[in-house]
């Protein structure tokens, strides 16, 4: 028999980066009881259709890491490639989800197998850092001129991080030590600061050259991997508060909310290595569209992007940080009135400002699943900083909570669809893992959901 799961929640009172997150003036009962109801609806979603059909099926107890591709019924795919990027974050997953359910011994043992493939297989013993991609039995995959890259290798730090708070194992700490000295000697710009993304295997810089496609986002940097080098700095100051992680942390968060961040509200996508911004604006139409996945506004990373800067600006110790807080309000604001689907609920994939027009062009009406979960955690927030908004998060919120329910979750084989079946139906029955999907954003979405629904 299968629950159903209905609709969304609301933040109770909390401290965070120097604010205090009040509750919105309703019906205390009534509020309670929907915030309980939904809070079991998301535990059942996180757990049973969501860890409970990834762990401890996907371990692959023969040559170690996760099994990444799944079809549709979660029966594995054919080909079981294991990049650096779904390796961390199912080690992250199994390290938090241990701390939540301390009594379920598979969780331990994921993180722990995770662990063990990232050191032994991932690391490069030779060279140092993390392969980008492996076959399923180990060897690296080292084809073309980008064979690592800061993007995976924040990953590796942000699963080993939290291994290490899940565990106090000396050898993780030891691991993320040298990943992030590495990083430090190899990716990171002295000059204009922030980390270069593309990376040769001895940890050289990709430089762009003329010969390098106009559509090729080869050897530019790019707000993706800065916004997840801030996520795995956040977490590895926890367990390692050391000067150069903190100035690392600091560097990044004021890079992305001070230059990365538009006045808009919406994030720049790529920038050349001095952080100029790679825009085709000026150009026609036909060349914008032909460029757009160098320069458009992507609705998920924005609202995902506001919460990472309020974590890191708490992490930080900021106090009474006006700034971040409007920061992070326009982003989610900017995401709601540009790109939300007023009808159904959830945030369309792609929008653009073409020149002379009044109004966004939406460019993409799909609505993938991590933008969708990354937003039920914003809204959440937004509603808990901002209760008396116009902008009315809750119920925004709810309705997003409604639309994944319906939209997004497979109650039948469990797990998600790759993207909403309101404007993709066939993507029923695309596969339910790949090396770019897995358990991450999910999971952390609804964990922080239902922690905060039952403080």
């Amino acid at each position: 028999m299968k629950k159903q799961i209905r609709h969304g929640l609301i933040l109770p009172a909390l401290f965070m980066g120097g604010f205090l997150f009040g509750q919105p003036k309703e019906n205390p009962d009534i509020a309670r009881n929907e915030r309980w109801a939904i809070a079991e609806s998301m535990e059942y979603a996180l757990k049973e259709l969501q860890l409970d059909k990834w762990y401890p099926m996907s371990m692959d107890t023969v040559y170690g890491g996760f099994h990444a591709s799944f079809r549709y019924d979660f029966k594995p795919g054919n080909r079981q490639d294991k990049m650096i990027v779904t390796q961390a974050r199912h080690t992250w997953v199994n390290a938090k989800a241990f701390e939540r359910y301390p009594h379920i011994e598979y969780f331990r043992r994921g993180a722990r197998h995770g662990f063990l493939f990232l050191k032994q297989v991932m690391w490069d013993s030779a060279y140092g850092g993390f392969y980008t991609l492996v076959t399923r039995q180990g060897e690296p995959i080292l084809d073309g001129r980008v064979q690592k890259d800061a993007y995976g290798n924040a990953f590796a730090i942000y699963a080993l991080a939290a291994y290490y708070h899940a565990t106090a194992d000396p050898e993780a700490l030891q691991l993320v030590r040298k990943a992030f000295l590495w990083m430090e000697e190899h990716s990171h710009d002295p000059v204009y600061k922030g980390y270069f993304q593309h990376l040769q295997r001895d940890g050289t810089p990709v430089r762009r050259t003329a010969d390098v496609p106009s559509t090729s986002d080869l050897g530019y940097k790019d707000q993706n991997s800065s916004i997840h080098l801030l996520e795995a700095l956040t977490e590895l100051y926890a367990v390692m508060p050391e000067p150069l992680v903190r100035e690392r942390l600091e560097e990044m968060f004021l890079l992305i909310r001070d230059r990365m961040v538009t006045p808009k509200g919406n994030l720049v996508l790529f920038f050349h290595p001095d952080w100029t911004p790679v825009s085709f604006r000026e150009k026609d139409r036909e060349t914008i569209i032909k460029h757009s996945n160098l320069d458009h506004i992507s609705f998920g990373h924005d609202v995902e992007t506001a919460f990472l800067l309020l974590e890191a600006a708490h992490a930080l110790g900021i106090r009474n940080d006006t700034i971040t807080l409007t920061i992070g309000k326009r982003m989610v604001d900017h995401a709601l009135k540009n790109g939300w689907d007023n009808k159904m609920g959830g945030f369309y994939d792609q929008g653009y400002y073409f020149k002379g027009d009044s109004k966004m062009t939406i460019l993409k009406k799909t609505k993938n699943w991590w933008s969708q979960a990354e937003g039920l955690n914003s809204l959440l927030l937004m509603n808990a900083l901002f209760p008396e908004d116009e902008m009315n998060y809750y119920d925004k919120f709810k309705q997003l909570w409604d639309y994944v329910s319906l939209y997004l979750i497979d109650h039948e084989f469990g797990g998600w669809f790759e993207g909403g079946l309101d404007e993709q139906p066939e993507l029923r029955r695309s596969l339910k893992g790949h090396i770019w999907k897995g358990t991450y954003h999910t999971y952390r979405a609804l964990n922080n959901c239902v922690a905060r629904l039952r403080n």
